[in-house]
């Protein structure tokens, strides 16, 4: 049993604080882990600013697991903000009271009191992550949750030398939740973020962190497996290596089919294993990164944050060489990246896509101006899906739906939107943004098949859509710019090796087509997983009903479930 602290501190400027990474090498079917969470103050170089983290961290802690594990994870929370860890691509066959999601799941723990987040990691291997799910507090508070595959399985790739965690992050100069209050009083975003952080860090093209750079040193001649997470609230990253390829090996814990690139791009949500050969002269190369933005007239800033990729005995004066990133709207380089990945289907690794399909759903994703007489000019943007912007409720849905809470819900949410149009092609003037309010949620029948096309629209405006369901992974069938066409598109479906994810980007002026079996009991979030976004109502929830027996109903809430 391993107990760590989870903690708030006073940091500035990009400087990090961190810990020795917990290797915890599981050797029996089932073991149990602990993780607390306290707060301390900390004192940094610069100016100073409060941030919320686990055990004094930023990145927060690697969890390490195995499959067929019992994890136990127990949450103290110490500082002044109510607090929800949710464990990201975790399926939590029956048990989403350990989901984590605010007001959806479970209530947010309080300040000084404790939850215990007990789940089984069933089914699964490969790179995940966990962070906070309420307000925009996992702009800090999140960390990589590593799960290695049974003992005597090897990975489907070769073996490499070492194994390496990059978490991609945002950073702000100013306190998170303070710009959100503001802006949300204004009714207007908050302030774009200062910087972009791996493991923390932004690296010494930014001011305030020329001796905060994180470093992987490599020896020549060997492979390194680096596992990398886009823990960003808001921007779709690109990431390369200077002088290097990389072949992208895993998404979002399912292994694909091996591909070589120079670049990869990475939405907020997802995560990419990816094998580097370190074969080139040994010298100093930056790792870097940089947003992608395609939507049209947004104002993008080419900043690029790094790391260095080090070969042994090289000294640290020697100036690392910058790779060329793709440009900030290298629509054509996106789209060929995703249409690059495929499950690998074999019999190991099989990709159960669903062939026939018990129930259609078709969103619309738009944005919209609500009226706000408090806020500038006295409207508020919203966001909605066919219409509906998503209320937060004040009671959590699985509490609601578990022990049948009248009023918390309504299971109305429209299977296609209210109105047809040219979705793409909508008139600045279209009368269409009127939003409706509601917490209305889908249910659907157990182990029924699902259908869901996510469609654009460039209603106000247009923008890509990293999509994230809770409970299940889905497979991405297919996908296009322009209006889905319900006659052409469904005879282009890949429903042999499409890739199998939990989270898939809608790109901007287009749409995906994605299937996933409700074989899960409970209620399951489905949101963009842009912060922005989702804190617009960009989402909704699918209430998945039990099954014939208790053996495929949801489990009984724990004793210390949080309260509201």
């Amino acid at each position: 049993m391993v107990r760590l602290i989870t903690s708030y501190f006073l940091n500035s400027c990009l400087i990090a604080v961190f810990a020795p990474t917990l290797f915890l090498r599981c050797e029996a079917a089932v073991k149990k882990y602990q993780f607390d969470i306290q707060v301390k103050n900390v004192s940094r170089l610069c100016h100073a600013k409060p941030m919320v983290t686990i055990n004094g961290m930023y990145p927060g802690p690697t969890i390490y697991a195995r499959e067929g594990d019992n994890v136990l994870v127990n949450v103290t929370n110490h500082s002044h903000y109510n607090m929800s860890i949710h464990w990201h691509g975790l399926k939590q066959y029956r048990n989403g009271w350990a989901d984590g999601p605010a007001y959806i799941t479970q209530c947010p723990i309080r300040t000084c009191k404790s939850y215990t987040y007990e789940f089984n990691v069933t089914g699964q291997r490969g790179t995940l992550w966990w962070h906070a799910h309420i307000s925009w507090l996992r702009a800090t508070v999140y960390g990589a949750l590593v799960i290695m595959p049974k003992q005597g399985t090897l990975f489907p790739f070769p073996q490499p030398h070492m194994e390496a965690n990059l978490l991609l992050g945002e950073w702000w100069n100013s306190d998170v939740e303070t710009l959100v209050k503001q802006g949300n009083a204004r009714g207007l975003p908050p302030n774009n973020s200062d910087a972009h952080t791996i493991n923390g860090k932004s690296g010494p093209l930014f001011p305030c962190s020329e001796k905060h750079t994180y470093t992987l040193e490599v020896e020549h001649g060997k492979t390194y497996l680096l596992r990398i997470i886009n823990a960003a609230l808001n921007d779709d990253l690109f990431f390369r290596i200077a002088g290097h390829t990389m072949t992208v090996v895993e998404i979002d814990a399912v292994y694909i089919k091996p591909f070589t690139t120079k670049s990869i791009l990475i939405a907020p949500g997802q995560t990419t294993n990816i094998l580097v050969h370190a074969n080139q002269t040994p010298s100093r190369y930056y790792m870097a990164l940089r947003r992608f933005m395609d939507a049209k007239g947004v104002q993008v800033d080419n900043k690029t944050s790094t790391a260095i990729f080090q070969y042994k005995n090289i000294p640290n004066n020697i100036i690392p060489t910058l790779p060329k990133l793709p440009l900030h709207n290298d629509t054509s380089f996106a789209l060929r990246y995703y249409n690059k990945l495929r499950s690998l289907n074999t019999p190991q690794f099989p990709a159960n896509v669903p062939l026939n399909v018990d129930r259609n759903f078709f969103f619309t994703i738009a944005f919209g101006e609500n009226p706000c007489r408090t806020c500038f000019n006295n409207t508020r943007i919203v966001a909605s899906l066919n219409n509906i912007t998503f209320v937060m409720p004040q009671i959590a849905l699985l509490q609601a739906h578990y022990y049948n809470i009248p009023g918390v819900f309504t299971a109305n949410f429209p299977d296609h939107p209210y109105k047809r149009f040219n979705y793409v092609g909508a008139p600045s003037d279209a009368n269409l943004r009127t939003i409706e309010d509601g917490t209305r949620v889908i249910k659907l029948e157990f182990n029924s098949t699902i259908e869901l096309i996510l469609q654009d629209t460039n209603l106000m405006i247009a923008s890509s859509h990293p999509f994230h369901l809770h409970g299940h992974n889905f497979f991405v069938v297919g996908t296009g710019v322009g209006n889905f066409d319900s006659s052409k598109d469904p005879g282009k479906f890949n429903l042999v090796d499409p890739p199998e994810r939990n989270t898939a980007s809608v790109p901007t002026m287009g749409w995906i087509a994605i299937r996933f079996r409700a074989d899960n009991p409970g209620v399951w979030f489905l949101h963009c997983h842009l912060e922005l976004h989702t804190s617009w109502g960009l989402k909704t929830a699918f209430v998945v009903k039990d099954g014939p027996s208790p053996n495929y109903s949801v489990l009984p809430p724990p004793k210390d479930l949080p309260k509201c």
